[in-house]
């Protein structure tokens, strides 16, 4: 269960950063569509194609509102579920960092999305 959660976790973080910019309000396919890059570095590793960085950035800027960040939490954390095996822990939680979005908070399956601001 344990590694479940930190998969997860990493999942969301991953999940965050690519939610995050749309100007308008964020929807869980925006979420999901933006990911989309990422999927094969998540599982895999290697090099962050250029495509999941312009993503994860975009989506780092869509969520300004406090709104559209609880909208992308509880969007990532419901996307991140059919992925958890998949998905390698270090991969995801060092993805914001290489692709140079800082998320001031911390995603995971506990993380009570409605508490964000």
């Amino acid at each position: 269960m344990e590694g479940m959660s930190m998969k997860f976790l990493c999942i969301m973080v991953v999940f965050m950063v690519v939610a995050a910019p749309y100007a308008e309000a964020v929807t869980c396919d925006n979420v999901v569509s933006k990911l989309s890059p990422c999927l094969n570095y998540l599982k895999d590793g290697g090099k962050v194609p250029a495509a999941c960085c312009s993503s994860v950035r975009a989506l780092n800027g869509a969520a300004r509102s406090t709104s559209d960040k609880k909208t992308t939490c509880n969007c990532l954390k419901n996307a991140a579920k059919p992925f958890s095996g998949n998905i390698k822990t270090d991969n995801a939680l060092g993805l914001p960092k290489k692709c140079g979005v800082n998320i001031p908070y911390k995603i995971s399956m506990s993380t009570d999305c409605n508490s964000i601001k």
